[in-house]
């Protein structure tokens, strides 16, 4: 709790007023203090909030690594023993990579083939490069 002073303009602590020694800090004024401009709008940052999210996961962040490891197509059975999770784990994990525009998907007979697309820009290759090189 703290004692503002309308005479002086200024703040004193309750720490200090329960000691009987008065320390008075200057009132600061919302906006100010600083010439602090904002970087960027957060609606112009939703795309790298969304690629985030979907590399925040360490199933599917290494589901990426895997995929960027080799150089075809790789099977969702595969994928499935690897990581010996449920194929509507593994489905699900992968649609939020797919919504993520990471990787790429194409259908041969009854199963799925995954892996990294070709166009990523390339600020996304720089950011798994930054990731993954690291493991």
């Amino acid at each position: 709790m703290s004692a503002v002073r309308a005479t002086t303009g200024t703040v004193t602590t309750a720490a200090a007023a329960a000691t009987s020694s008065w320390v008075e800090l200057p009132v600061r004024q919302r906006g100010v203090c600083c010439d602090l401009e904002l970087a960027a709008e957060p609606a112009d940052l939703a795309p790298a909030v969304e690629l985030l999210k979907a590399l925040g996961d360490p199933t599917r962040l290494s589901m990426v690594a895997t995929l960027r490891k080799h150089a075809a197509p790789v099977c969702i059975c595969d994928l499935l023993s690897v990581f010996q999770l449920s194929q509507p784990t593994i489905s699900h994990h992968m649609a939020v990579l797919r919504e993520a525009e990471l990787v790429r998907t194409e259908k041969r007979g009854l199963w799925h083939f995954y892996g990294l697309r070709d166009d990523l820009p390339g600020h996304v290759e720089r950011l798994l490069v930054a990731l993954l090189d690291q493991v």
